[in-house]
């Protein structure tokens, strides 16, 4: 433990033995409280990418704190081939809750990707043989950093020094009805979706598109997939972020804001497309284990809490407003994109500088692309506390922007 290390400290030791894999920014958070966080040295910051839409819940939140150290205390880990309750139960509350009827859990959204490209190749070679394997996703996609879900992930940017890509994956553009029509056929195996792109920019799926997807699946047997690892959980004002579309997948993926900062990722699927795993097809050691799973269960049990959702989407348009009302002052164009409490604001330049401006006057937030403001604050975020993002905003804007 570093307790007592400031930052700078912190940095020095870190870049002698942590591998070089992230662009990190020049502090080390230690603290956090509701939707705020303090770092090495007691600098506090208001918290509106929440470990990029994980601590969905704020911080230190007590029921997850009190299920932590009740869990604790009875059973940490127990392998899968045995089974464990809490695992039990928390796919229970989410097949009660969702088209599913099963669910396979993991530790991660790119491990969830990972077993529902693994299970849509398993379908379409049980029920049509070997020809039928192609996995159709979308351009500006982000599906995970494995070696499949970074092929699956429509950025060359994250595939550049690993090929050979395995293969048997194609990208089309999102809400292009037509390069859809005309790239899914006999070979598709599946079509993987984010409803709401989140990495790429925030930029939601038309009803339509989505539409057209749940039909040509149907028509040549494909599977069609969300990823919902980042969009779903409440995080757009719904449980499950294509409940605003009405279209039904296949197979879900979810992660993130699941276990409320403690690492998990669930798989949920049909009985029809679960049908195709059998014993040995697929595992995880640590997927489902006691810990994650009852703290999953303890998420979900607040997220489904009366009025929570409801309050969500009154936050998102109370939200939505006071950036829609700096976007006309600064006249950056584009409107802000989004649903729920996950929202992008488009700025053709300078994107990185507001961020930083931000992070000095205590506001986190990142910029996607170089060009979007994404927002993932708490989704019990108060509205005094919004107003004071929307402070720091204006000064960073008044400060940086030059029209």
């Amino acid at each position: 433990m570093l307790e007592g290390v400031q930052t700078e400290e912190i940095i020095i030791r870190g870049k002698a033995v942590v591998m070089n894999t992230y662009g990190r920014l020049p502090m080390a958070l230690v603290r956090g409280e509701g939707s705020w966080v303090w770092d090495a040295d007691n600098k506090k910051y208001l918290d509106f990418l929440t470990g990029l839409a994980v601590n969905s819940l704020g911080h230190g939140h007590p029921k997850i704190i009190a299920t932590i150290q009740e869990q604790a205390q009875l059973l940490l880990h127990t392998s899968n081939l045995y089974w464990i309750p809490n695992q039990v139960a928390l796919a229970e509350l989410l097949v009660a809750n969702s088209f599913a009827d099963k669910v396979f859990f993991g530790n991660s959204g790119a491990e969830a990707n990972e077993g529902a490209i693994k299970l849509a190749r398993k379908y379409a070679k049980k029920h049509y043989g070997d020809h039928k394997f192609e996995i159709i996703t979308l351009e500006n996609s982000f599906h995970g950093r494995t070696l499949a879900t970074l092929t699956a992930t429509g950025q060359k940017k994250y595939q550049e020094g690993y090929e050979p890509l395995p293969t048997g994956f194609s990208y089309v553009k999102l809400n292009d009805i037509a390069a859809l029509e005309g790239r899914v056929d006999d070979q598709t195996a599946a079509v993987l979706i984010e409803p709401i792109q989140g990495e790429g920019g925030v930029y939601p799926a038309d009803k339509e598109y989505l539409q057209a997807a749940r039909r040509l699946c149907d028509k040549y047997g494909a599977l069609l997939i969300y990823d919902e690892v980042q969009c779903g959980l409440g995080r757009s004002g719904k449980l499950f972020a294509h409940e605003w579309n009405g279209v039904t997948p296949d197979i879900m993926t979810l992660a993130k804001a699941l276990g409320g900062g403690i690492p998990i990722g669930a798989l949920l699927a049909t009985d029809k497309a679960a049908a195709a795993f059998q014993p040995g097809d697929h595992a995880s050691t640590f997927g489902g284990n006691p810990l994650a799973t009852a703290v999953g269960c303890t998420v979900l049990d607040i997220i489904l809490g009366a009025g929570f959702l409801e309050s969500v989407q009154k936050r998102s348009a109370y939200f939505r407003k006071g950036l829609e009302k700096l976007a006309e002052k600064y006249q950056t164009g584009g409107m802000i994109r989004g649903q729920g409490l996950i929202l992008g604001w488009p700025v053709p330049k300078l994107g990185p500088e507001i961020v930083g401006v931000c992070r000095q006057q205590g506001l986190l937030i990142n910029c996607v692309g170089g060009l979007t403001l994404r927002f993932l604050p708490p989704l019990n975020i108060r509205e005094d506390e919004i107003d004071q993002a929307l402070e720091i905003l204006d000064r960073a804007f008044s400060q940086v922007w030059t029209g």
